[in-house]
């Protein structure tokens, strides 16, 4: 293995911490919007934000040697998995940073309707509903491709995708109740998570 190829996991192992360094920071040091009552709540979201907190503690927990490629065997693959994941990083942080700023004050961990809830479809909910969960799925394989082991990427991804769903469905009947046709019509033209797929 030659040296260019030695120091690319490295790189993208810190390229992706840093995004991880981000991706924490739009959460906790976002500015507060004023706080609006809520108009209606799903608690059963919080099932889904546990296993998407569990896909991340897999990549994370079965971890391979440091700084070594996901895939070592061949050389044009490794490169590919290390420049995907510093691609796939970077831009999950931006999508995430983007679907907050338009959510404003509408976003929350669990799903919830506010008084004066808007219809988001602007910004990254014009490619898909559920933007946020796009680039945490992003982050995740990110996360799985820098450090942790391709089986444990595929559990985690399954994992992940159980929970986000669990989340989507809870987020869409009251958003399908608060906004009826006009919600409807949305979800026909735009996909959940992935642009042109899904």
């Amino acid at each position: 293995m030659s040296t260019n190829l030695e120091i690319l996991p490295t790189l993208a192992f810190a390229i992706v911490m840093v995004c991880w360094f981000v991706f924490g920071g739009i959460f906790l040091f976002r500015k507060k919007p004023a706080q609006v009552p809520d108009r209606s709540r799903d608690p059963r979201s919080r099932v889904g934000f546990i296993l998407q907190v569990l896909a991340y503690a897999i990549v994370w927990g079965w971890r391979r040697e440091a700084f070594t490629p996901v895939f070592s065997g061949n050389r044009a693959v490794a490169v590919a998995a290390c420049l995907g994941a510093v691609l796939t990083a970077i831009g999950s942080v931006w999508i995430i940073m983007t679907a907050i700023k338009t959510l404003g004050k509408e976003w929350s961990i669990t799903a919830r309707l506010v008084e004066g809830h808007q219809l988001a479809t602007s910004g990254p909910y014009a490619f898909v509903r559920h933007p946020i969960y796009t680039g945490m799925l992003g982050m995740l394989l990110a996360t799985g491709l820098a450090v942790s082991y391709w089986q444990a990427i595929i559990a985690a991804l399954g994992v992940l995708i159980v929970g986000a769903m669990i989340r989507i469905r809870s987020e869409e009947r009251l958003l399908s109740a608060a906004f009826g046709s006009k919600f409807d019509d949305y979800s026909r033209r735009v996909p959940r998570l992935i642009p042109g797929i899904f």
